[in-house]
């Protein structure tokens, strides 16, 4: 019997590839199973009780989809700071307000359509990020995260002390009707407004997941690992993490004006150092510095927060005895219990999950096989 030699083997047929490296091959491609359900969402009319009011094409159900997919894309960005370069800031809030404000604004003053708007809005959000990061980044640890703060209640001040009248106080201001797209205006055109949330969330994973694999990415990790080595390696920390600062505070503008066309206007809430808090309770229930956990996070918060608050409003907490109705009536109440269990009972978020699972099955199995070669 002879045995091929490489020689022979390159110009004969390639051997088969194992099975365990084609179906990794093909695990890659999952998020398309669900990317084609979200596209096609708004043509179907299947029914989920206990998770939407109404069918899943209804415009109810898409607009809280959509809120859904917006702020699971904006808790990814933000994990850019938080997860990736372990950099806390608490004034991520101002961005995404000046994205939306910023676009508001420019429209309903100057009479400009939406798109030149939102661009000079999303400009308005860049340039404010990199101004503000490079005074922030001269600090670090608590000082960082105690700058931006100040900074972003600084806006939320400036909101609503409502200077010249731009924008609207307490109160808000709507977006001008006119000077929207007609696809984008109305209870029937629903669909488009989910399509674009969509579409952000996509754009985001994107640019999150190809930086994050760069070589600036890997330089993050290093900063979030141990800044001082970086130092020592002869790279500067403080200009990449003005480069995660300012992409961050981009993608947060860039939700902004997303927000705008969803809710048909621009409102204080987002501006306060509460909305920041959101994001970090999003990251940190997902998953902080994994692919997929702030996404995750984003959009079980979003959802809980609105289908926690029909129940505290619905008939059957009214009929609950006072020392049950009372703290169950409270949306809050209901978030901080469930955000307290998850960080409890699942340490590293959601997402973390299957992997602990893992483990636990191989920890019960070696402790089954060693007790089988004791008991021979």
């Amino acid at each position: 019997m002879t045995t091929a030699t490489p020689e022979q083997t390159e110009v004969g047929a390639p051997p088969a590839a194992p099975a365990a490296d084609r179906l990794r091959r093909l695990t890659r491609w999952w998020p398309a199973a669900p990317l084609l359900v979200l596209l096609t969402a708004p043509w179907s009319s299947l029914p989920l009780p206990g998770l939407l009011d109404g069918p899943l094409g209804s415009p109810g159900s898409l607009q809280l989809i959509a809120l859904c997919l917006l702020f699971g894309a904006l808790a990814t960005g933000y994990d850019l700071l938080l997860g990736r370069t372990g950099l806390l800031s608490f004034g991520h809030a101002l961005y995404f307000a000046t994205g939306t404000y910023a676009t508001n604004t420019v429209m309903l003053q100057a009479g400009l359509p939406f798109l030149p708007s939102a661009l000079l809005g999303l400009l308005g959000g860049v340039a404010l990020a990199a101004l503000l990061g490079s005074v922030s980044l001269r600090m670090s640890g608590i000082g960082f995260s105690m700058v931006t703060l100040a900074f972003a209640q600084a806006g939320s001040i400036l909101v609503e002390r409502d200077p010249g009248g731009f924008t609207g106080g307490e109160e808000g201001r709507a977006a001008p009707a006119e000077q929207l797209p007609a696809a984008l205006v109305g209870i029937e055109h629903t669909a488009n407004l989910y399509w674009i949330a969509l579409a952000y969330l996509v754009l985001t994973l994107a640019v999150v997941h190809r930086v994050v694999h760069s070589r600036t990415g890997r330089v993050w990790e290093g900063i979030r690992e141990n800044e001082r080595r970086v130092e020592v390696l002869g790279l500067r920390p403080y200009g990449f993490k003005l480069v995660a600062f300012v992409l961050a505070g981009t993608l947060a503008a860039l939700g902004g004006i997303v927000y705008l066309l969803l809710t048909g206007g621009a409102t204080p809430q987002t501006t306060t150092s509460d909305f920041t808090l959101s994001l970090l309770v999003m990251v940190v229930l997902g998953g902080s510095g994994t692919r997929w956990g702030p996404l995750v996070g984003g959009v079980l918060y979003t959802w809980a927060d609105h289908r926690l608050g029909d129940l505290a409003g619905s008939g059957a907490v009214a009929g609950l005895p006072a020392v049950l109705r009372v703290p169950l009536s409270q949306p809050l109440f209901l978030l901080g219990t469930l955000f307290v269990l998850v960080v409890y009972l699942l340490p590293g978020g959601v997402v973390r999950l299957p992997g602990r699972l893992r483990a636990a099955r191989e920890r019960s199995r070696r402790v089954t096989e060693r007790s089988r070669r004791v008991t021979r």
